[in-house]
This record gives structure tokens, sequence and C-alpha cells, in this order.
């Protein structure tokens, strides 16, 4: 059974779903209220190559290992501050720094230019000195997405590719076509297929769904590193891990899929207060530390 802290995901996003019946502004930043400080991190903020980041700096942590993190949103929300928290966890309990990077955001702004601005940002990073064998990704939601098309675009630049990346509910296929919409829309109280849809439309203003680099599922992930995908398995858009799990083997990636039962998306933001989202976080960081050589 679901702890009652983890239940404070599902009312915040019952929350939203109301708030929208009313028609009033969603605040993506919501999301940190549900994430506990993790204590003993500094938050710098950084100017990564002209795109807003911040720098999450664990106590005694390796400064020359890196987490190149990317927060979700849907495109047209989320920020350095609502993710700061969560990614500080995963740094922490990985004992390495991470890099979080935001980008501009719908309407205002559609595909490519969210991953022009991720692949600047780690592009900068690079440029830092930092070794891609000593770098990971990291993503949750649409930023799961900006993990593989960063990568892609960066590749099609002749950038190096990190060692390893790591996606929470990942948000990748645009065309929606996976069948927990349905099975679960009982069980997730926000991210109906309806709204995804409406999201999609604001991102790609008219460009095409298939385009690898808004749509990873139809990208080349030959020659990616590792992957681990994290996903609960109460989310209506559950099965996007599912087809990313299925993608990448095809592409002879090393990847690993864990779904967390009675879980909804992105509920590692939970982090500090639910033992499923502190367990999560755990398994990651017993995953990556590995692949830094920590």
């Amino acid at each position: 059974m679901a702890s009652k802290e983890s239940l404070a995901v599902r009312e915040m996003y019952a929350a939203w779903t109301e708030a929208a019946k009313r028609g009033e502004q969603l605040d993506p930043d919501d999301w940190g209220n549900l994430t506990a400080e993790p204590g003993g991190v500094d938050y710098i903020e950084a100017d990564a190559g002209g795109v807003p980041a911040m720098w999450l700096v664990p106590k005694q942590s390796k400064q020359d290992r890196v987490i190149f993190a990317i927060h979700g949103g849907g495109y047209i929300g989320g920020s350095l501050y609502s993710h700061r928290k969560v990614y500080a966890h995963l740094a922490k309990k990985v004992g390495a720094r991470a890099l979080l990077v935001t980008y501009r955001h719908t309407p205002a702004h559609s595909h490519p230019a969210q991953v022009d601005d991720t692949t600047n940002a780690y592009q900068w990073l690079r440029n830092q000195g930092i070794d891609p064998s000593r770098i990971a990704f990291v993503g949750d939601s649409a930023g799961g997405a900006l993990v593989l098309t960063t990568q892609l675009r960066a590749r099609e630049l002749g950038v190096p590719l990190p060692a390893a990346s790591m996606f929470i509910s990942p948000w990748v296929d645009l065309e929606l076509t996976g069948e927990s919409f349905q099975t679960n829309r009982d069980k997730d109280p926000f991210f109906y297929k309806e709204m995804c849809a409406q999201l999609v439309e604001m991102f790609l203003n008219g460009k095409d769904k298939r385009d690898p680099l808004a749509n990873p599922l139809y990208g080349d992930l030959t020659g990616f590193g590792p992957m681990y995908i994290h996903v609960g398995d109460d989310e209506q858009p559950r099965d996007d891990s599912f087809m990313l799990e299925q993608h990448a083997r095809k592409a002879g990636v090393d990847i690993q899929l864990d779904v967390f039962p009675e879980m909804q998306h992105t509920f590692h933001m939970a982090a500090g207060h639910a033992p499923e989202a502190d367990e999560a976080i755990d398994r990651f960081a017993a995953w990556l530390k590995p692949k830094l050589g920590l």
C-alpha cells in the first residue's frame, strides 16, 4: 500500500485538475512544495552559455563528476526552483555535483527552442573541462525526453555523449498512443490524454510529431550509454516508459526499467518525505555511482 506521505503527490495533481476546471492559472512550481530540503547542499545560480542554470553542490562532493539535470513541466512550466531540491537529493546520495538547467517555455517558444537551450548548456558544461565519462544526464517528464533529444542533437554537433542517463516518468510519445491513458484514467487525476494533447500542440506549433529531436522514440539511440527508467504504475503516461525501454533495447542500449506500484507521475518529488521517493533516489544513486567511478 502506498504510504500516506506519497499521497501528497496525487493530492497535488487532483488540486491542479480542480483549479483548471475553475479556469485558474496552474503553477508547476508547486512541485517544489512536495520536496524536503536535503540539507548540506549549496545552490549556486549560473549562466550556462546563455542558459539559466543552478549548481547543486553537496558538501564534500566530487567536483569532477556532474549530474546534468533537466526539469520537467510539459514544456510549459517547471523551473530551477521547483526542481532544485529533488535533484539535490540525488546529487547528495551520489556524492557529485549537479547542474540543473532550464529552457524557454511554450507557448511563447515552441520546438526546437527547448532542445537548443539544453544542448547549449551541455556544450557549456563540456567546455568547463568535465570529461563526458564523468557526466550523467537525468530528467523528469518532458525533461526525460530532453535527456535524449539533447544527446541526439549533441551527437549531430560532434559533442561526446555522457556516461549514463536516468529518467523519472519520461514523457516521450508525442503521438500519445499508450494504452495506459485508458487503463489508468481513474488512477491518475491529472495527466489526461486530452490535456497532454494540448501540451503537444503548444510544444510543436504544427511541426512533425515524429521529429527525432522532439520525439526521441524516432531517434537512433545506437551508441548511447546505459539508461535507467523509473515510472509510477498508476500514471496515465506510464506506457511511454515501456515504449522507451523497447526502443532503446532495439538499439542495443543497456537499459533497466523499474515500475513502482501505486505511484504517480514524478513521485520522486516527494523526496525527503515519502519512503517510496527516497527508495527511488537510493536506487538511482546505487546504479549511477559505479558508472561515474564513485
